[in-house]
């Protein structure tokens, strides 16, 4: 048999095992969504994305992320509501921000309208001061390569609602369209946002 008719039987086969192997998963292409709902918003989550016991009162739910590419812990969200509007925009934002070093951080704020009310998410990258046991403690871990996505989500008629999304950055990029489109959002339609000093 001449090597041209091997290498056109070998594409072949290679193509037939291609064509009959499922595709990888990916972060964002869960098959069947769940909707969660948590308080007055209801999430629409990839069925990976596993809801926890709150562990503070504070925590109105809580869900773990599967890491990707390597990672090796999950990531989290959080879902916080402190009844109307849980302090100001900025000033809630500013805190979480400030829970990375200032030395090596990148920020980017933008605001969107989602079909659950108008919101401004933080984009934060660096090196996060963890939070470890008991948060009466206040300890916390420095863990380099991580990111957040923090949302500050305005319910008409109801009050703000806090969502904190956080993990290494490869995990956080891989889901980083799947938390938008949770509560209706389009990171497409987003416009810069200036947090006020």
């Amino acid at each position: 048999m001449s090597r041209s008719i091997e290498r056109s039987l070998l594409t072949i086969l290679l193509l037939a095992l291609a064509l009959l192997l499922p595709p990888p998963l990916q972060a964002e292409d869960d098959a069947k969504p769940v909707k969660v709902k948590a308080g007055d918003i209801t999430l629409t989550l990839p069925a990976s994305w596993k809801s926890s016991k709150p562990t503070s009162r504070l925590r109105l739910a809580q869900f773990t992320i599967p890491a990707v590419g390597g990672d090796k812990e999950p990531a989290e969200l959080v879902v916080y509501f402190f009844g109307g509007s849980g302090g100001g925009v900025d000033a809630n934002l500013q805190r979480w921000i400030n829970q990375f070093q200032a030395k090596g951080r990148v920020v980017r704020t933008m605001e969107g309208t989602s079909k659950q009310g108008k919101y401004v998410l933080a984009d934060v990258k660096g090196t996060y001061n963890k939070p470890i046991g008991p948060p009466v403690q206040r300890q916390t871990k420095l863990t380099p390569g991580s990111r957040m996505l923090a949302v500050v989500l305005h319910v008409e008629g109801k009050g703000n609602y806090f969502l904190k999304l956080t993990g290494s950055e490869k995990t956080i990029t891989a889901v980083n369209k799947v938390l938008r489109t949770s509560f209706g959002a389009s990171i497409d339609k987003e416009k810069d946002y200036k947090l006020k000093e």
